[in-house]
């Protein structure tokens, strides 16, 4: 019994994965931004004072329906909580706890406080207050936008760089609202009087805002403004730049981890040996198909070649179809060839793929001949396969 709920367990628990790509996962995903987009919408249309009968009647409903599914969404979740692989080794509750107090168990939480003040009667559903804690429903769109996790890990990763950056722009935001108070409160009392009122420049001018609603009249507080418009554009070019390199940094990593994960499971990489695999690694494309998607035409020109990590591909051929399975590859032929593909190739089943172009073959080829005498080895098989089964001329 024990066995067969902890089985369930982990079904629940692969469903509400965001990385699960099964049909089950997609469909739960899109099922859960359908109620997230449909209590954002009533919440944002509650706000609006005069609206049709049925409409402002109806909207409550739809509110208390989604709390009520995020209520029972936060349950399961904490329920499958001790089937994540992070909490490995942890009693479940533990596990629980520590999901709990995770940046999503706190999202979560935050979501089903209307639930919560709802059905206690704290609030009614058709109050503004009801509107103002719905708003918090809005965190979980974050649960959908795998880039999160990676924005926090840069600025981890970044953190010193990123503080030297906030300081400089403190430093120069200071600076700026104590020479702007200086110069111009004399002639602006309430728009600069004081260094706290002249912030509010200082911040506007700095961020390139530029509201206008406070300008420099003075020589001097013209000369403070322009330099710290200069500045300004410098500190955010500065932050953009340290921002990009560490997302394509860290997405060079996160491509250098799921490339290896698929070459691993592909026989003809595996024998190779680490060191071998790790030059391979960074030369491999990662594309995932569909069903019955035509992957290469046959006549097209041929500039790449194809392993099979996972799922099946149907080779077109003039006698009869072809199946390649896990571990196969095909297209190597108009690379060696330099000719024209031979056949249509068309995916069976969703199909995850390496695909190695041209360029990259052939510098692999200097490095490492093992791996481009086993690909000419099958291309001879092949080539003399098809020349066996060709059709005879008549005579």
């Amino acid at each position: 019994m024990a066995a067969t709920a902890s089985t369930t367990r982990s079904r629940v628990y692969a469903i509400l994965r965001h990385s699960d790509n099964s049909s089950s996962g997609r469909r739960w995903r899109a099922f859960h931004l359908l109620v997230l987009g449909a209590g954002l919408f009533a919440v944002a249309l509650s706000s609006i004072d005069k609206l049709p009968y049925l409409l402002d009647r109806g909207l409550p409903t739809v509110i208390v329906v989604v709390a009520a599914i995020f209520l029972a969404e936060y349950v399961i979740r904490v329920w499958v909580a001790p089937e994540a692989p992070r909490f490995a080794g942890h009693s479940e509750g533990i596990a629980r706890l520590r999901w709990v107090l995770s940046a999503n168990g706190l999202i979560g939480l935050l979501a089903v406080v209307p639930a919560f003040a709802i059905t206690t009667g704290s609030v009614s559903a058709d109050s503004d207050y009801a509107a103002v804690f719905c708003i918090l429903w809005v965190l979980k769109l974050g649960e959908h936008a795998p880039a999160m996790s990676t924005l926090a890990r840069v600025i981890s990763n970044e953190r010193a760089t990123l503080a030297s950056v906030l300081i400089i722009f403190i430093v120069v935001l200071v600076m700026a609202a104590t020479s702007a108070h200086i110069f111009e409160r004399s002639q602006q009392p309430e728009q600069f009087g004081n260094v706290p009122a002249a912030l509010w420049w200082a911040v506007v001018t700095l961020t390139t805002t530029g509201y206008g609603d406070v300008v420099p009249h003075t020589v001097g507080g013209k000369m403070i403004g322009s330099v710290v418009m200069v500045s300004g554009i410098m500190v955010l070019a500065l932050m953009t730049g340290i921002l990009a390199t560490g997302f394509a940094e860290e997405e060079r990593r996160r491509e250098y981890l799921r490339v290896w994960d698929q070459v691993t499971k592909v026989p003809m990489f595996t024998e190779l040996g680490t060191v071998t695999l790790s030059e391979i690694v960074g030369k491999l494309r990662v594309r995932h198909y569909p069903p019955r998607i035509v992957v290469v035409r046959r006549d097209e020109p041929g500039d790449s070649m194809f392993f099979i990590s996972e799922g099946e591909v149907e080779v077109r051929l003039p006698r009869a179809p072809v199946r390649l399975g896990q571990g196969g590859f095909f297209g190597e032929m108009a690379l060696l060839d330099r000719l024209p593909r031979s056949a249509t190739i068309v995916t069976t089943q969703p199909t995850t793929l390496l695909v190695l172009y041209a360029s990259d073959f052939y510098e692999i080829a200097s490095h490492i001949p093992s791996l481009v005498a086993a690909v000419e080895k099958e291309a001879r098989r092949r080539r003399t396969e098809n020349e066996s089964n060709a059709p005879k001329p008549a005579r």
